[in-house]
């Protein structure tokens, strides 16, 4: 199948052409006509699996179609919710970029920065409005922004919105939203919780679409694992930069303390790197961002929210400093890299307390994680945890956020 059969109209076709879109990704083959046909539609993707496209194209040809006769003043159609900043920025240029030759306009609105300069863009007129909840929120207290219009609604990133603690923002938002609308609702994992969260949301005819983390990750990405103490992490780190030298790499770390760590240690190994999470103004994470995917920064620190909205072409190689407790989150890491049919590398370090998520991080990917023992920092150790009676394995509870991260 390709772009051509979905039955896009002219416009968005002359767009994705620019982009050099030819073939749908699965979660776009599946919900665009979905979307076309008016569909509420609960969506199970992760990063990297071309979501953003899947549903921002069906809504740019709705708005498109409906004001093609129209020359009533522009107001908010569609809102788009997303939990961080950087997420925000991406999908807000995705919607640039598809209603290029629409007329169609879009804005983005976030925390961390002057609201100035974000309400006279809103003042000019928009079709689509793409934010974070507290600003949102904030700019809707202040009579500036009113969501009676809206006719289509996305819930983007809906586990990460639970985890920073947006859940009563986002139950604030819906009864600000008209009944009559067609809502999207996407999240990454489906605990629960997100469960409950999308039957609030979408009505009962919703349609389904389920990217699963095997098929979305990376046949062309090239895993193995390294055993070695966290003493000799950042030793191990600094060589392989200077062994391996590639193009970008995108290193994750668990806390926003321990990205600093990583990226103070590396400079005073004479390697250039910069860190970026949620203690960083808004304009230092910008400027960090462009500078890696600029390519003059070679090497990036960043925690898992932090990295979300981070989509570098042709990234080269990612590093699991830390690995994650929650195996699904190392689906979404390794998939930054080896996108669209390019190859990749997925590095995982593997400290003795961390061997419980190596086995379930191989029990959900269903493929064990080749081991390299042929380096100077190799950890011969064997120690596991131990096992609890019956075989269930002790591990860390997944860690839960009762206050609103501010983004």
């Amino acid at each position: 199948m390709t772009f051509k059969d979905l039955q896009l109209i002219e416009p968005i076709q002359k767009a994705l052409k620019n982009k050099g879109y030819v073939q749908p990704t699965p979660i776009q083959e599946q919900a665009i006509p979905y979307l076309l046909h008016h569909n509420d539609l609960l969506g199970s993707a992760q990063t990297g699996t071309g979501k953003t496209a899947a549903f921002a194209i069906p809504i740019i040809q709705h708005i498109y179609n409906d004001r093609k006769d129209s020359h009533s003043k522009r107001k908010i159609k569609a809102l788009v919710v997303t939990p961080t900043r950087e997420l925000a920025i991406q999908i807000a240029d995705n919607f640039t970029a598809y209603a290029k030759y629409t007329g169609l306009r879009n804005t983005v609105i976030f925390g961390g920065v002057k609201q100035a300069s974000q309400v006279a863009k809103l003042k000019q007129g928009v079709d689509v409005l793409v934010a974070t909840p507290g600003r949102l929120l904030d700019l809707m207290g202040q009579g500036i922004i009113s969501l009676r219009d809206i006719q289509y609604f996305v819930l983007d990133e809906a586990d990460h919105m639970l985890d920073m603690g947006f859940i009563h923002d986002i139950k604030k938002l819906l009864v600000k939203l008209p009944q009559q609308r067609q809502s999207l609702f996407f999240s990454a994992t489906m605990p629960k919780a997100i469960i409950e969260l999308s039957g609030t949301i979408l009505k009962k005819n919703y349609k389904r679409v389920s990217i699963k983390p095997q098929q979305a990750t990376a046949e062309l990405v090239n895993q193995a694992v390294y055993f070695v103490s966290k003493n000799d992490k950042i030793k191990l780190l600094a060589a392989l930069i200077i062994e391996k030298n590639p193009s970008s790499i995108l290193v994750f770390s668990r806390t926003k303390h321990g990205a600093n760590k990583i990226v103070k240690l590396l400079n005073k190994a004479g390697i250039s790197a910069e860190a970026i999470h949620g203690n960083k103004s808004q304009s230092a994470r910008q400027k960090t961002l462009k500078s890696f995917k600029e390519g003059s920064l070679k090497v990036l620190v960043a925690t898992d929210i932090a990295a979300r909205g981070i989509d570098v072409s042709k990234l080269a190689m990612v590093i699991n400093y830390d690995l994650p407790n929650i195996s699904e989150t190392y689906v979404h890491r390794i998939g930054r890299t080896g996108r669209a049919k390019e190859s990749g590398i997925a590095i995982s370090f593997c400290a003795a307390d961390e061997r419980s998520f190596l086995r379930d991080i191989e029990k959900l990917i269903k493929q064990k994680v080749p081991v390299i023992t042929e380096h100077d920092y190799h950890d011969s150790s064997k120690e596991l945890p131990p096992l609890k009676q019956g075989g269930g394995r002790s591990r860390p509870k997944r860690p839960q956020s009762h206050k609103r991260s501010k983004r």
